[in-house]
C-alpha cells in the first residue's frame, strides 16, 4: 500500500501546483494527495480512476471489481485532476471537452467533486 500524503505535504504541493511550473515531484504528490482524498471520500472499488503516470485509485460504494480491466474506468491527465478536483473546473466541461476518458455506467464523479482540500 502506498504511503499515506500528510495533509501539509499535500498542501504545500497544491500550492506550488497553484503557483505555476511545479518540479514534476510536486506535481505527483498533489496528483496523489487529491487521489487519496477521493478515496476517503467515497471509499469503495467500483470506479477506478486514473491520471498516469502519477496515479491511481478505486473509489466509489459498489460492485467490486477483482480481476482484468475494471468495468468502470476514468482517466485524465494531471493538469485535468488537479482541476476537477479543486473546483477550477466542472466535470460536464472537462467530459464535453474529451479532457476526461470515462466508460461504464458508475463513471461519474459529479456529486464527488470538488474535494475541497
Amino acid at each position: 500500500m502506498p504511503r499515506k500524503i500528510s495533509t501539509g505535504e499535500g498542501r504545500d504541493a497544491l500550492a506550488a501546483v497553484a503557483a505555476g511550473q511545479p518540479a514534476r515531484p510536486q506535481l505527483a504528490t498533489a496528483v496523489r494527495y487529491l487521489l487519496q482524498l477521493l478515496a476517503e471520500k467515497a471509499p469503495g472499488n467500483s470506479v477506478e480512476v486514473r491520471v498516469p503516470p502519477f496515479g491511481a485509485v478505486q473509489a466509489v460504494e459498489g460492485p467490486r471489481h477483482t480481476r482484468g480491466t475494471p468495468p468502470n474506468v476514468i482517466e485524465m491527465d494531471a493538469a485535468t485532476w488537479i482541476a476537477l478536483a479543486t473546483g477550477r473546473a466542472a466535470w460536464s466541461d472537462a467530459v464535453d471537452a474529451g479532457s476526461v476518458r470515462a466508460s461504464g455506467t458508475r463513471a461519474d464523479l459529479v456529486g464527488l467533486l470538488p474535494l475541497r482540500p
